[in-house]
This record gives structure tokens, sequence and C-alpha cells, in this order.
């Protein structure tokens, strides 16, 4: 069954109470909505809502990712951008990696299906990242690294997946091959997105309506996404691209008028609550019916070996920089590691495999088993991990 009108209302009653209550329970928001739509799942009046990878892809994930990357504006983010590609990308790989060979090894997997489980899981998602870490009141360069890492290894790691599945399904690929396509889609991606994003402020300078403006942004999220996906090229990275190239907007590519900003910013602002919420409730709702029983060796095997190629991709990565002036402190690397959670983007990579693709079932289980205890064990430590490294005034509340 699909998203319906009456399913959203109720969705979304359920979300404004679930945040009324988590802001006086003192509980991550996130992690309430997933605790409530495992509750919600388990009622006789609970709405069926198939959860797709069309669902969190390309409905879900763009206001999410366009929001984000609107407030990591250029001048901040340069500066400390050699070390969230380096992240993002080595990173990205080096964690893939540990994870699909100690998969194979340790569970017995082949290699196609270890290959694809490790690259979907290696990178952190940022509707779950940015949402725990905002809620915590995370800020300046660590709440910069977090949100900026989690953005740009979201799209290294959707890129190498499509490489990855095609691979495992035996397509006839060379080493060539497989670069040029990294290469077409990343960088396809992000000239679309700067693209649409530059041709839409180029005519939003030309007006001081903000309804219009506003419009302008929600084309450029969505349109940037579709665009890029229709060429086969990387949606992610060209919303990505948009909602910094807007977000920085000024010069001669034109810039929004004041009660343009506001209503840009505050739009935004309700539609990531909008998104945020129905993806952890529809998280919350998939995993009360997961039978994890039935792999729980390799579940908790999964979950192990995340955690060792996380800690692989941040500290060896972040060590390269231990010399220069884009030093990362070790409490810093301490957050980046822990804080690397799984959730909605991992999930529509695994619900989007092709149905022939060898040992799916398993990695769909698997993936749950994962996401469910980034969110609950990873997501409820976390403000208290920040308050013990410094990170956060030792009188802060989650709002």
């Amino acid at each position: 069954m699909g998203l319906n009108i009456e399913s959203l209302e109720l969705l979304l009653m359920v979300a404004a109470v679930v945040a009324m209550l988590a802001r006086r329970l003192r509980v991550p928001y996130s992690v309430g909505l997933v605790a409530a739509g495992i509750v919600l799942a388990l009622l006789p009046f609970a709405p069926r809502i198939e959860l797709t990878k069309d669902l969190i892809f390309t409905i879900l994930l763009p206001p999410l990712i366009f929001e984000a990357a609107f407030y990591l504006h250029w001048s901040e983010l340069r500066r400390d951008l050699p070390v969230i590609l380096l992240l993002a990308s080595v990173g990205v790989l080096l964690s893939a990696t540990a994870t699909a060979a100690g998969m194979h090894l340790a569970a017995g997997w082949r290699w196609p299906g270890a290959l694809v489980f490790g690259v979907l899981i290696a990178a952190t998602d940022p509707v779950s990242v940015i949402a725990t870490f905002r809620e915590a009141g995370v800020a300046g360069r660590l709440k910069l690294l977090v949100e900026a890492e989690s953005l740009f290894n979201d799209g290294t790691a959707a890129v190498l997946f499509g490489i990855v599945v095609a691979f495992a399904t035996r397509e006839s690929l060379t080493w060539f091959d497989m670069g040029a396509a990294l290469l077409l889609t990343v960088g396809g991606g992000i000239l679309c997105g700067a693209a649409v994003a530059g041709i839409l402020l180029l005519i939003a300078g030309r007006t001081d309506d903000h309804l219009v403006e506003l419009t302008f942004t929600t084309v450029a999220a969505y349109g940037s996404f579709v665009l890029a996906e229709q060429f086969h090229l990387s949606g992610v990275l060209a919303t990505l691209t948009a909602g910094l190239v807007m977000g920085s907007a000024g010069g001669p590519l034109g810039t929004f008028s004041v009660r343009g900003r506001d209503a840009v910013e505050a739009f935004w602002e309700y539609a990531a609550f909008v998104a945020n919420s129905l993806i952890f409730l529809l998280i919350g709702m998939h995993e009360a019916h997961q039978n994890f029983a039935a792999v729980w060796t390799a579940a908790l095997a999964a979950i192990a070996l995340v955690i060792a190629g996380r800690a692989l991709a941040i500290y060896p990565t972040c060590f390269l920089f231990s010399k220069s002036g884009l030093r990362v402190t070790l409490a810093h690397q301490h957050v980046l590691f822990w804080g690397g959670l799984r959730g909605a983007l991992a999930l529509a990579l695994a619900l989007g495999l092709p149905p022939g693709m060898p040992q799916r079932d398993d990695i769909i289980t698997i993936t749950f088993a994962v996401v469910a205890f980034s969110m609950f064990v990873q997501g409820l430590t976390m403000t208290p991990f920040l308050r013990r490294l410094g990170e956060l005034p030792t009188n802060r509340s989650i709002r």
C-alpha cells in the first residue's frame, strides 16, 4: 500500500506527539520516532505502507539533502574541504572493503553479496546524522565536519553502489569502464546540480516575490535530482550541489530578497521536519516485522564489522592531516567515529537491489539490524558521549 492522505495525516499526528514527548523525556527525536513506528506497526489500525527505494530515495531524501546543504555555506566549507573529501572517498572505500572482507570471512557470505553490503552500509546517513547532531546542539567546526562528511559520503556510496551491483550481477565491466562510470556519475551530478541552481538563481534575481523564490528552491531540490538520475548521474550529488549554490547565493548569479530568504529558511525547516518524521516512523514500522532471530549471528558480525570499518575510515584518514593546519582533534575524531549513524540511505539502497541479486533478502534484513543498532545504541548514547568529551555544555539538554 502506498502513502495516501489518510496515512500521511496519521503519521504526522504521531510525529507531532512524539516531538513533544521526546523533548519532555529528553530522548533524541529520531529515536523516539523509530520506537513509535515499532509500536504503531503492532496496532490493529496501523497503516500498511510499503517502504520502497523510490519513496525514500526519490521523494524523502532530496529535501533533506537540499536543506542541509543550503546551510553549508561555501565560505565555511572551503577550508575543511580536503578533510571532508578524503573522508568521503578514501574513508568510504576503507570502510566498505573492511566490512565486505569481514562478511566474507566471518559470516561466510559470497563475495558479490559481501561487496554490495559493504558499500551500501559504508556511508553514514545524512538523515540520521544531521537530525541527531542538531538535536544535541553540536556547533562550530565539529558540526561542519559531521554534516558535510555525511552528505558527501552519501553521494560517494550511492555512486559506488551502482558499480558494485553491476559487478555482482555479472555485468561485464573492465576497470576502465568502472573508472569512467565513477567520474561521469560524480562529475555529471555536480555539474547538473550547479547548472539547475545557477539558472534558477538568475531567474529568481529578477523578482522580489518570496513565493516565487520559494518555488524555485523546491524545483532546484527535486529538479536537479530527477534530471541527474534521468541521465544516470548522481542525483544525490546534484541536489547537494544545488543546495550549496543556492545557500551561498550572491554575486552575478543573483540572490534572494530578505523576505524570500526568511520564507525559504522557514519552509525548508518544516519540509525537513516532515521528511525526517516520515522516514524514521516508516523505519520503525518495518523494523517491527523483521525476523532478526533467523540471522542473529550474521547481524552481530555485521554490526561489529561496521563499527570497525568506521574506525578504519576515520582515524587513519584524519592522521594524514595531523601535522597540518587542518588537524582534526582526537575528540572530534571520536565523535565522527561514534556518530557514523546508518539509516535511510542504506535501507533505500538495500530495498532497491534487483530481484536476482545474490543474498538479497539477507542483505535487507542485516541492513535493518545495523540500522536498529545505530538508532537505538549510538543514537541514545550520542549526547552523553558528546558531553563526556566536552563538546557540549554540561547543562545542555536535548531540544
